[in-house]
């Protein structure tokens, strides 16, 4: 019998629930209203209170007014960390406007998809990644304007049909659009590892949610300083914002992430929490041991996807606390626990508010200890995305039979912890049996010489798929193909056992650090893989 699990709770007593009360403009001003003097977000170079947040609020939505923005249009913004990237994002907020981040690494084909889905008459750009959107234009594209952070309207490559200026200056601070909690105010393309993206419609309440939730589980309080080196278009760093703005925390937004800076900025900037992806813990592991280790004031760090056997050495040689969970750009924080309740290699237990059933092909729950998808139902209102925008048939898709869907294969244990398998797409199908790629990862992940890899699925003549690994190696490391493979023969099925090994210097990454594994399909095996079969080595089967 399968396992359908609910944890309903309401939320703490002082979370407003009054309609209206979850929008940023409210939030804002309650922040200044509460504690306006104390410090909100910073760049590391410009500093803001909480009073000047829901200032430069009203006055960026006034400049965005006056340039004929209103109420439901879409504003694209391809900008890095800076305060400037926030002040679209307040301002559009302020205003009713909806912000569509741009990740700054898109360029052609996905740009213009973006661009097009999107239907942004303008977008708010760095001068240094504006070619990019030149590049990408087409003439059916509704973009009209554009304004430039850093930089003029003097460059000989703005097509025709578009206008160039300088990012106009704060303009006269305007009222706050009455906006209800369900009112869109971003709207965050995926990150396209396997396809075009789909633009995620977030409400303004689904924002606090996060905060609310992952503050909980972190432990934020008054006066800590949170430290983000993640590209504040994607989920991950935005929702640090709300954690600062709603816990009377402050922000720090580094532009990106350096392995040879990242405890040197916790120093810098006395970080008390900071936020990392699974990629980053091997290769700050993978450096040798610094003073600035061990000089930061930080107590733990959301740490999402981190390989089960890095957690306890990260925490061993830096004193960070690693707290794994599970949650998406459509959802929220529906899996996962404070510290104590953390098991390496498991994502954690379900969340009070939230709905989980681990289910088939045909939405029927699965047996604990059996993988299938994971769907996810939220109690609050608006406390998950409102669909894709643009994509009426993708939306049905996803949220069928009014759950919505992950694409993420999991098992859930008799215990109530989740552990995550794979997702859907990246399973391979093999001898008849389906792999997990990412558990042949963590296996590949294990070996001392090796610092990433990515396991994917390539043709075989057979009609079924092959086992292919691109690895990159540790600095100074060697490793022949022949010894990695008799390293998984004991620790994978011989049908896991890659059959194609690619000794990279790099793998391609999204701007977040994501592995686009689309990339390493379509190029297929390469002339430098090395072949197992080839080389005429016969597998065990044990």
């Amino acid at each position: 019998m399968g396992r359908i699990e609910t944890i309903a709770t309401r939320p703490a007593a002082d979370v407003p629930m009054a309609g209206g009360q979850l929008t940023l403009p409210a939030l804002l001003k309650a922040r200044a209203a509460r504690n306006g003097a104390a410090p909100l977000f910073s760049d590391r170079h410009t500093h803001w209170s909480g009073n000047d947040a829901a200032d430069i609020a009203a006055r960026r939505a006034g400049s965005l007014a006056a340039h004929g923005v209103k109420r439901g249009d879409r504003v694209a913004l391809l900008c890095t960390n800076r305060t400037e990237f926030m002040e679209i994002v307040l301002g559009c907020g302020w205003l009713g406007a909806i912000v569509v981040p741009i990740n700054t690494a898109s360029r052609g084909l996905q740009l213009e998809h973006i661009l097009r889905n999107s239907g942004a008459r303008l977008m708010v750009a760095e001068a240094h990644l504006v070619d990019a959107v030149y590049a990408a234009h087409a003439p059916d594209l509704a973009l009209k304007q554009v304004w430039l952070i850093g930089g003029d309207a003097s460059q000989p490559a703005v097509p025709a049909t578009i206008e160039a200026i300088a990012l106009p200056p704060l303009g006269h601070a305007c009222e706050a659009a009455p906006l209800a909690d369900g009112d869109a105010l971003a709207i965050l393309y995926t990150s396209g590892t396997s396809g075009l993206s789909k633009g995620v419609i977030c409400p303004h309440a689904q924002f606090f949610w996060w905060a609310h939730y992952t503050g909980a589980k972190l432990g934020v309080v008054a006066g800590d300083v949170l430290y983000t080196c993640l590209p504040l278009f994607h989920t991950n760093a935005l929702n640090s914002f709300f954690q600062a703005l709603t816990l009377d925390a402050q922000l720090v937004a580094d532009r990106r992430f350096s392995a040879s800076g990242f405890f040197d900025a916790l120093v810098a900037t006395r970080a008390t929490v900071t936020y990392v992806l699974g990629a980053m813990v091997p290769i700050l592991l993978g450096r040798g041991a610094a003073e600035a280790e061990r000089a930061h004031r930080v107590r733990i760090a959301l740490a999402p996807g981190v390989p089960g056997h890095f957690q306890e050495d990260f925490t061993a040689r830096c004193g960070i606390a690693l707290l794994d969970g599970y949650g998406s750009t459509e959802t929220n924080f529906a899996i996962g626990g404070g510290i104590e309740d953390q098991r390496p290699g498991f994502m954690g237990k379900l969340s009070p508010g939230f709905e989980a059933r681990v289910v088939d092909d045909c939405d029927r729950p699965v047996p604990d200890g059996e993988p299938g998808e994971l769907i996810l139902r939220a109690d609050e209102p608006f406390a998950f995305a409102s669909g894709y925008f643009g994509m009426p048939e993708k939306t049905v898709e996803a949220w069928r039979n009014l759950w919505f869907h992950t694409g993420d294969r999991v098992v859930r244990e008799a215990d109530g912890y989740y552990r995550f398998v794979d997702r859907l797409k990246d399973a391979i199908r093999r001898r008849g049996e389906n792999i997990s790629s990412f558990e042949v990862e963590q296996v590949l992940l294990s070996h001392p010489a090796i610092e990433t890899a990515a396991v994917f699925a390539v043709q075989s003549s057979l009609a079924e798929d092959e086992v292919m690994a691109a690895i990159v190696l540790r600095e100074t490391h060697a490793l022949a193909p022949l010894d990695l493979i008799r390293y998984c023969e004991p620790r994978l099925p011989y049908f896991a056992v890659p059959r194609y090994l690619d000794f990279v210097t790099d793998l391609p990454k999204t701007e977040n650090g994501k592995i686009q594994k689309y990339k390493l399909r379509d190029a297929g095996v390469t002339p430098t893989a090395w072949d197992l079969e080839a080389s005429g080595y016969r597998l065990g089967r044990k």
